[in-house]
């Protein structure tokens, strides 16, 4: 429980998971969508790994990210709590914009 809440208590962090529970995403997506560099996001990423929050898989020579599944079946409520404050917060809904509008943009 407190790794996961440390994990958690930094805002680029919240805002990296805030974009994995919509999808899955390589950290090269990350830093394009937060504007982080690619070793700040792969810092984040291994914090967030590390608490369980995350997992990765290899495509090639792509890693891709996702929210572990033992994670959304352990911590459901925290999943949905998330989800409630970052849809009222300006910054979090940008970011889920910027998703959409980065997967629209990658697929053309």
């Amino acid at each position: 429980m407190i790794e996961i809440i440390k994990a958690l208590s930094d805002e680029t962090r919240i805002r990296i998971v805030n974009l994995l529970l919509h999808r899955e995403l390589c950290v090269c997506d990350i830093e394009g969508i937060l504007c982080i560099t690619q070793s700040n996001a792969s810092r984040h990423l291994t914090k967030l790994k590390t608490s369980g929050i995350i997992t990765h898989d290899k495509k090639a020579q792509w890693v891709f990210y996702q929210i572990s599944e033992d994670f959304r079946r352990d911590h459901n409520l925290l999943i949905q709590y998330l989800k409630e404050q970052t849809f009222k917060n300006v910054q979090y809904k940008n970011d889920a914009e910027k998703l959409k509008n980065y997967a629209v943009t990658c697929l053309t």
